[in-house]
């Protein structure tokens, strides 16, 4: 076996995620990146020559990493690749291939990632940054609206069209990670901004959030967008209103997702249906937003405990 086979098998393992396991082209493109370095490092050419030490010491290498700028790699991240190659394994199992099985890999115990959010009056204040009466206010506002009602993903925000969203019944359904589809739900408050967005809008594009400068004179003709937001340019605008907002934290479109997510736990709802309205695959994902709250509730007894004596 050469080089070249491992990389054909690599590709064969890529197209296996996307046909069977329907991941994202995001995802195919991470696994694509970790385990081409791991064969650039490793210099194998036969799946059999990956063994237990040869992993050891690519972990190894991860973690003494550095760029020119001297940044590391973060735990998680080494774990990405980890998984990868933990999954390619897999695959060659199923495949007959002799190579390293799976399970003789470990990941290591990740430290609890920290989450950023806002406190209630934060998100007012961003939202209340981006309140104005032309259209590209009303845009704005209503994607931190949206963004704050529903958790949504910024990629699941961008990919939105105008007739997926249902303001009368104020929920719809998106087709999240994994192709998994889950109901969303707007609250009062970004129902009526969306409207008045929508009743500004006079370009029959099929995005709903778009680029309203120099708008293509050819979109009448086009059944797919041509103006549609990025998740970059989503991002760009909410970091824009957090500076108007002057929030010192490092906002962006994530930070609305976990501010959504701790909202709704800090205010009483169950775990599980905080899962559901993420559409996480695992309760354990959902678990990270449990450290926050608990944290809530201590601050909120070192306030108020025995203040009497």
């Amino acid at each position: 076996m050469s080089i070249q086979e491992i990389n054909k098998l690599k590709n064969e393992y890529l197209e296996y995620l996307e046909i069977e396991k329907n991941r994202s082209q995001l995802t195919i493109r991470n696994y694509d990146h970790y385990l081409s370095r791991f064969f650039q490092w490793s210099k194998i050419d036969n799946p059999s020559k990956i063994t237990s030490e040869l992993v050891r010491k690519f972990r190894l290498y991860l973690n003494r990493y550095s760029n020119e700028k001297g940044e590391t790699l973060k735990k998680v991240t080494q774990d990405y690749y980890i998984i990868a190659i933990r999954g390619f394994l897999t695959y060659l199992a199923k495949q007959d291939i002799p190579s390293l099985p799976s399970d003789k890999i470990e990941l290591g115990k990740t430290p609890d990632r920290e989450v950023e959010f806002l406190e209630l009056d934060e998100v007012k204040r961003l939202i209340s940054a981006s309140e104005g009466n032309t259209i590209s206010d009303l845009r704005d506002k209503a994607i931190l609206e949206l963004l704050f009602s529903t958790g949504l993903r910024v990629s699941e925000l961008s990919n939105l069209n105008r007739e997926n969203i249902n303001l009368k019944s104020g929920e719809f359904s998106i087709r999240g990670k994994g192709g998994k589809i889950r109901i969303v739900f707007i609250s009062d408050s970004a129902r009526d901004t969306l409207a008045a967005y929508l009743k500004e809008r006079k370009d029959l594009d099929p995005a709903l959030f778009i680029h309203l400068k120099n708008p293509s004179q050819d979109t009448e003709k086009k059944s797919a967008s041509l103006l549609r937001l990025t998740p970059r340019s989503i991002q760009r605008i909410v970091k824009s209103c957090a500076t108007k907002a002057g929030i010192v934290k490092k906002v962006t479109p994530h930070t609305l997702r976990h501010s959504f997510a701790t909202d709704l736990l800090m205010n009483g709802a169950d775990i599980r249906s905080v899962q559901s309205m993420l559409g996480h695959s695992s309760i354990t994902t959902t678990q990270i937003y449990t450290h926050i709250t608990n944290k809530h509730l201590k601050d909120i007894h070192t306030k108020f405990h025995s203040k009497g004596n």
